[in-house]
């Protein structure tokens, strides 16, 4: 029998999987490794739990190359939750700067004002591309920036060198994992599972040992970073399943053939290579519009829109028909959005252009 094809799932997050992860998960459900239970029943606490988390940091770690004086911190709130745990840590009561890109940077910025003095250092604006006029303040707690901005499409492919020692806060929440990190540049960052590692309910804090044990009296305990790292991740109960199918993401990321590459270098090529493709396939239309400065292009999330927007439900309506799924855009902006996460194929990608083009000479 011929395997029937799954939809190309484009949504933001949560987001799409690899099917052969899905697929062990699936046949682990009631027994994992022979202990008769199943990951979401056994102890956090048990040796079969304890294997899979030590077994799933020292994954992460080795592919992101993350440096020894980093601790790996797995926890819980999701990328809104760390914009209050990140100024509870970290502020000291002082001075936050924040660079505004889109959204989500927005929120952090306006989050941190509960806890600190916030400046905001740049600001897009109604703008398509990173300000470049930053106002720092060298006695600053910190520096926040979101490296990728889900809903604009917005991405830093280089991440900013600071000076006077002000320590860089990245939220790299939609980009974790698709790409290498230049750990001399970031002091922390943080980023939730559910767009390229796993479901929705953990969060993953990769913390430089310098920024530990300066919590503010009112941080739940729960939430003290150096609490955290001290009972490596196990304060309190974990997302233990999460934590699990992040693992299985990890050893799929390792184990990756593509282009002649293996691993986090073959999964940052797929990426290039198909949001290459999208925005070609839309900078060579002028039925479709991206409005992003190319300089800035979001590798993760392209937001696209139709020249004429009468034809949105019917755009999204065929998609659907055509098994390209969750394309429609965020609330806030509108139009299309075609989020490009590891687990999306090239495969899916070429589907999308390929739509795109057939719909675009039936309506254009």
């Amino acid at each position: 029998m011929t395997a029937v094809r799954r939809p190309f799932n484009f949504s933001a997050g949560p987001a799409t999987l690899p099917e052969p992860v899905l697929r062990q998960v699936a046949a682990e459900m009631l027994d994992w490794g022979g202990s008769g239970m199943s990951v979401m029943e056994m102890s956090h606490r048990g040796k079969e739990f304890g294997s899979i988390l030590e077994r799933a940091e020292a994954d992460l770690r080795e592919l992101l190359a993350v440096p020894a004086n980093f601790r790996i911190l797995f926890m819980q709130g999701g990328g809104l939750g760390e914009n209050s745990i990140v100024p509870l840590n970290l502020s000291r009561g002082g001075r936050v700067d924040v660079v505004v890109t889109g959204s989500w940077s927005r929120k952090s910025a306006a989050e941190a004002r509960r806890y600190a003095d916030v400046q905001i250092a740049a600001d897009i604006g109604s703008g398509h591309s990173i300000p470049n006029d930053w106002q720092l303040r060298p006695d600053a707690s910190y520096v926040h920036v979101c490296t990728n901005e889900t809903i604009d499409g917005i991405e830093f492919h280089d991440l900013p060198r600071l000076t006077n020692g002000v320590p860089l806060v990245i939220d790299c929440s939609s980009h974790l994992l698709s790409r290498a990190i230049d750990w001399s540049r970031v002091g922390l960052a943080f980023g939730g599972a559910q767009k390229n590692i796993g479901p929705a309910g953990l969060t993953l804090v990769f913390v430089r040992d310098d920024l530990l044990g300066h919590a503010l009296d009112i941080c739940p305990t729960a939430f003290n970073y150096e609490t955290v790292a001290a009972n490596h991740s196990m304060y309190n109960t974990p997302p233990t399943f999460a934590i699990y199918v992040a693992g299985l993401v990890f050893e799929w990321v390792k184990n990756l053939d593509y282009a002649g590459k293996r691993g986090l270098a073959a999964i940052e090529q797929r990426n290039i290579d198909k949001a290459r493709l999208l925005y070609s396939t839309l900078d060579a239309s002028g039925f479709y519009e991206n409005r992003v400065d190319p300089s800035c292009r979001s590798r993760m999330n392209v937001p696209f829109f139709l020249q004429d927007e009468k034809l949105n439900e019917s755009f999204l309506a065929q998609a659907d028909t055509a098994g390209l799924l969750q394309l429609k855009g965020h609330k806030s902006v509108g139009g299309m959005r075609a989020s490009l996460y590891n687990a999306m194929s090239l495969e899916g990608v070429q589907a999308l252009a390929s739509f795109m083009q057939d719909f675009e000479a039936r309506h254009g």
